[in-house]
C-alpha cells in the first residue's frame, strides 16, 4: 500500500503538469515526475518529490524510473508539440517497438498505446484530472458578450463539424463563418487552427471545441486559456464555445477579462441527446 501514495505524473509542456503536482502533494501523495526536455517547464524540479528529464521518444529511461520509485499509477499531464515527431525524436528499443503496433499515428492512437504499455508494465493511467475536477469548462456564457443569432447558426454547424472530425482522430477544433469551414485543427493544435481560419475570414470567426466521441479522460484534455483569447483576438475572432465538462480552463479570471476587452463571447455547452444545444447551467 505504500507504493500507492505515489503518483507518477508524464510531464509535456504548459502549466498543467505543474498543477497535478501541487494538487497531488496537497492530496498526500509522493510525486515521481518524468519531465520532458525541450516541452516540459522547469519549475516541475521544485514542486516534484523525484524529477527525471528525458528527450522525447526514451520510453525504457522512463519506465525503469518508475519502476525504481515503485509507481502503480500515474497521469499524463502538458502538452507535447507533436510535429517533433518528425525532426525531434531520440526512440529507444522500447519506443521503437510501440511505435510498430500502432496502426494510425494519431493521438489517441498513440496515447492509448501508450497506456496499454504503462498497464502491462504494472502501472495504472489515472484521469489527468485526478486532483483538478474544479478546471474542467464550465456550462455557460462567461463573460459580458453573448452571441447574436448569425454566429449561433454558426456554433451549430461548427459543432456538428467538429464532432465528425473529432470521431477521425483528427482534431478537435474548427473555425467557421457564414457556415463555411475555415480551419480544421489538426497536427499543428489549436492555436494555429485559430491563427489559419480567422485571417481566412477575416474578422468574427467563430471557434468551436467538442470533445471526442468516447473521450478518455486518461489522457491530456483540451485546454483554453488567456493564449487562446489573445490568439483568437488578434485575427479579430467573435465567438469561442466550447463544451463543458470536456476541456480544461486555465486562469479563468484572466481568460474571460481578455475575451471581455477584445468583444469576444465565450461559452460552454452541453449537447442534449436530441442534439440541442444549451448554455444554462
Amino acid at each position: 500500500m505504500a507504493t500507492m501514495t505515489k503518483l507518477g505524473i508524464i510531464a509535456g509542456g504548459g502549466q498543467f503538469p505543474l498543477l497535478v503536482a501541487k494538487a497531488a502533494r496537497q492530496n498526500g501523495r509522493e510525486t515521481v515526475v518524468v519531465a520532458h526536455r525541450g516541452e516540459s517547464w522547469p519549475e516541475l524540479v521544485e514542486v516534484a518529490d523525484h524529477c527525471l528529464w528525458v528527450k522525447l521518444g526514451q520510453l525504457q529511461k522512463l519506465l525503469n524510473f518508475f519502476h525504481h520509485h515503485g509507481v502503480e499509477e500515474c497521469v499524463l499531464a502538458g502538452t507535447i508539440t507533436k510535429t517533433r515527431m518528425f525532426r525531434d525524436i531520440w526512440p529507444d528499443f522500447k519506443a521503437l517497438a510501440l511505435w510498430r503496433r500502432i496502426d494510425a499515428r494519431q493521438d489517441d492512437a498513440i496515447l492509448r498505446a501508450l497506456a496499454d504499455l504503462l498497464t502491462e508494465e504494472g502501472i495504472k493511467v489515472a484521469a489527468s484530472t485526478l486532483y483538478l475536477q474544479n478546471l474542467l469548462f464550465p456550462q455557460g456564457v462567461l463573460g459580458r458578450r453573448k452571441p447574436g443569432e448569425q454566429q449561433w447558426e454558426d456554433i451549430r454547424f461548427g459543432w456538428r463539424i467538429a464532432r465528425q472530425v473529432g470521431a477521425l482522430d483528427i482534431g478537435q477544433c474548427v473555425v467557421v463563418r457564414d457556415r463555411a469551414v475555415l480551419a480544421v485543427e489538426a497536427i499543428e493544435g489549436t492555436d494555429a487552427a485559430i491563427r489559419r481560419g480567422g485571417e481566412l475570414a477575416g474578422e468574427l470567426a467563430v471557434v468551436v471545441k467538442v470533445r471526442k466521441p468516447n473521450q478518455d479522460f486518461r489522457f491530456d484534455l483540451p485546454a483554453i486559456g488567456p493564449r487562446t483569447i489573445r490568439g483568437m483576438s488578434e485575427v479579430k475572432a467573435a465567438v469561442l464555445a466550447v463544451e463543458a465538462g470536456q476541456a480544461l480552463l486555465f486562469d479563468p479570471e484572466e481568460t474571460v477579462k481578455l475575451a471581455d476587452q477584445a468583444g469576444i463571447a465565450i461559452l460552454g455547452l452541453t449537447e442534449g441527446e436530441d442534439g440541442e444545444l444549451s448554455c444554462r447551467p
